[in-house]
């Protein structure tokens, strides 16, 4: 992968040529700038491709702690898996890049048969440009004119880009045909309509009739093509299988709906339908399996995110392969480590990694392995507890079978959620098994 002088660092944009861009991330120098990196490595005036390059050791080379580092194993497993499953399950797939924000990762994704990359805002999508990403999936409403007026200017640019953003209200479209009149956009924005989760869910049409409406007003415009319909199930209220599974036919119902009324685009090759976050795409894969032939071909898109690091909570309590364990199971590559900095009590210790480097919005830190300082020995980290965190402090308790803890060793933590502990850490050593650290992934959040 390599990692980045990124457009912020040397005042000029990457390279629009992918490959070009994505060796640009090897050529960023190491500094200051960066968490937990070997201060040796700065003052020797290392870029980030010379210090992967000599394969340091996580815990002997010069890292300082707290630092957070993904394994190569589980992310090579992690891709390869979702890839596959995909493929399987005739879905194409363009995964959540507000996870990680990283355009190596992206890289890889696409490597693995990706058709694009989803996005959530306009500056996502800005930076997936930037490192030459052709196909991008905006799953939110864009009544941004400065941003739709950026979208004009990169469709009419290049011929080979797509971009398809939602639409749910008639007031929405009027705005986007404003700005993109404005700019004088010379190819029309494909969007497709957004069906809500249902009452109390987040946003989207909440009716047929209500997206009929905004189809319609999408067809009185110059400026927009209809190319399908969307939405996410994970905003199901009280969503349990068979209530989002009845919320996916809903949706397939609706493309079939616009197809008989001959809603999309004359142009269209083929209809877009799309759903899928990381916790229900079992059931999409179930329900798009069974779309009806439609006028034109289908392409059922899974937008899928948080597979590629998984996590030791959240998504390891959610993920549909809980469900479905013949189909594979999902592996969790993150890992942050921490030192232990004071030890008050046999029952109490502190480690100096806190809330500005692990995720908390949804579970605390789970401490999973003690590195000793004395010999370098990993031990399970029996009888150790996070019970909270500072901002840059995590407090442990713990109990007599933690009695060997001492100030100096290393608290190997899992975490949980991969939107929130990506966008903490700009630059993430990648280590093999044995520790050796083989890379470096750049985030752009």
């Amino acid at each position: 992968m390599g990692v980045d002088q990124g457009p912020s660092d040397s005042g000029r944009q990457p390279s629009r040529n992918p490959a070009d861009a994505l060796a640009s991330l090897a050529r960023e120098p190491v500094t200051f700038r960066f968490k937990g990196l070997p201060p040796d490595a700065e003052a020797a005036g290392l870029d980030v491709g010379a210090l992967a390059a000599q394969r340091r050791d996580l815990f002997d080379g010069g890292f300082t702690t707290p630092l957070l580092a993904l394994s190569a194993e589980s992310l090579d497993h992690n891709l390869a898996l979702l890839g596959h499953y995909a493929e399987q399950h005739s879905l194409a797939f363009a995964p959540h890049g507000k996870t990680s924000m990283s355009p190596q990762l992206f890289a890889r994704q696409l490597e693995h048969g990706a058709w694009g990359i989803t996005a959530a805002v306009p500056h996502q999508a800005r930076v997936y440009r930037a490192y030459g990403i052709q196909r991008i999936f905006l799953a939110n409403e864009v009544v941004d004119a400065a941003a739709l007026r950026w979208m004009a200017g990169e469709l009419d640019a290049d011929p080979d880009v797509r971009l398809v953003v939602y639409v749910d209200s008639v007031r929405g479209v009027e705005l986007m045909d404003e700005a993109l009149r404005d700019a004088g956009a010379r190819r029309p924005l494909d969007v497709v309509v957004e069906l809500g989760a249902g009452e109390g869910a987040r946003t989207g049409a909440r009716t047929a009739a209500d997206c009929a409406a905004v189809a319609d007003a999408v067809a009185a415009t110059a400026t927009l093509r209809l190319v399908g319909v969307a939405g996410y199930e994970g905003e199901v209220p009280q969503a349990d299988e068979q209530r989002v599974r009845a919320w996916l036919r809903r949706l397939v119902e609706l493309a079939a709906e616009f197809d008989r009324a001959g809603r999309f685009a004359e142009s269209l090759d083929e209809i877009v339908v799309s759903a899928g976050g990381s916790a229900w795409f079992d059931a999409v894969a179930l329900v798009f399996a069974e779309i009806p032939e439609l006028s034109r071909p289908v392409l059922k898109l899974l937008r899928s995110g948080a597979y590629v690091s998984h996590d030791d909570g959240h998504y390891q309590e959610l993920t549909p392969f809980n469900r479905v364990p013949d189909e594979g199971a999902l592996r969790p590559a993150f890992r942050l480590w921490a030192q232990v900095v004071s030890r008050p009590t046999p029952t109490q210790a502190f480690v100096n990694a806190g809330k500005r480097d692990a995720a908390h919005d949804l579970h605390l830190p789970r401490a999973q392995v003690v590195r000793s300082a004395r010999d370098g020995r990993i031990r399970p980290a029996d009888g150790i507890t996070v019970t909270a965190l500072s901002d840059q402090h995590g407090w442990l308790r713990t109990d007599e079978s933690a009695a060997a803890l001492e100030v100096g060793d290393w608290v190997g933590l899992g975490l949980s959620h991969p939107c929130t502990i990506f966008d903490k850490w700009q630059l993430i050593p990648v280590a093999d098994a044995d520790g050796t650290v083989v890379d470096f992934v750049r985030t752009f959040f």
